[in-house]
């Protein structure tokens, strides 16, 4: 049973769910605690570290994606206490989001010869592009991962890329802000030993992730699997996290037990 979910994206970036309806969907699924890391973003309605809402704590995070210089990594920062650099910083992402989506969207357009029903803002994340391509009429595509395939996956057609921050500054602003820092998904990653050797400047590693999705490398392969996340902490002094990475309404697909969580929680306080 997961007891905590720290990996739970809101339509404040990605995602289908409002902060309201988190709580309800937590208690659905048998979670306590949520940590609510949206994509670049800080939740406007969380002015605390850790809140608690309809019988659910929940925890302020965000979701950094940074240039590691080999590849680009997503870094999870845990109990945010807002910082005007890292509010800064996430304005000028933002604002790059915006560009960013409106190059995307024009390119599928384009690519496929159809109008799509989103527009570019604050927030947007390709996933937005892909339901509306599924949800077009005069598309063929009728699953999200298909519209990554073929058009708007980092090696796609309509593909953009983003202009990150270093690793160096995007985890100086989150350990300026937050009470704890880790690697997320550290098998999504082309490379992940990379990654996880990036876990040296860390707090934290994410052990816990439903790796469902075709990118990055198989969790069993030799090398790369839980053992090499496993082997980090060991060697790092880590807290392990998880979460479902949830982008839809359904929480607890991966987390933390109980006392796992209460190493994380030490940290939060």
């Amino acid at each position: 049973m997961v007891y905590a979910d720290l990996h739970v994206h809101t339509d404040n970036s990605d995602g289908t769910l409002s902060l309201a309806d988190v709580p309800a969907a937590a208690r659905d699924a048998g979670v306590s605690v949520v940590a609510i890391t949206d994509h670049d973003r800080l939740h406007p309605e969380l002015d605390e570290p850790v809140a608690e809402r309809g019988g659910v704590e929940l925890v302020h995070g965000i979701e950094l994606r940074v240039d590691a210089g080999d590849q680009r990594i997503d870094v999870l920062g845990y109990g945010v206490t807002a910082t005007d650099d890292l509010v800064a910083e996430c304005e000028r992402i933002q604002r790059d989001r915006v560009e960013r989506g409106a190059k995307i969207i024009e390119n599928v357009e384009a690519h496929l010869g159809v109008t799509l029903d989103v527009e570019p803002r604050e927030g947007l994340g390709r996933p937005h592009v892909a339901r509306s391509v599924v949800a077009h009429p005069d598309t063929e595509y009728d699953e999200l991962g298909a519209v990554f395939d073929d058009l708007i996956g980092d090696d796609g057609p309509c593909f953009v890329a983003r202009d990150v921050p270093s690793f160096e500054t995007g985890v100086a602003l989150l350990q300026d802000a937050c009470g704890l820092v880790g690697l997320a998904h550290p098998l999504r990653y082309d490379d992940p030993e990379a990654a996880l050797a990036r876990c040296a400047d860390l707090d934290a590693v994410e052990l816990h992730y439903p790796y469902d999705r075709p990118v990055g490398s198989d969790p069993d392969a030799e090398g790369s699997g839980h053992a090499a996340v496993e082997a980090a902490i060991e060697e790092h002094d880590l807290i392990p996290t998880g979460g479902s990475d949830a982008h839809e309404r359904t929480l607890g697909k991966a987390g933390l037990s109980r006392e796992e969580y209460e190493r994380v929680q030490v940290r939060l306080s």
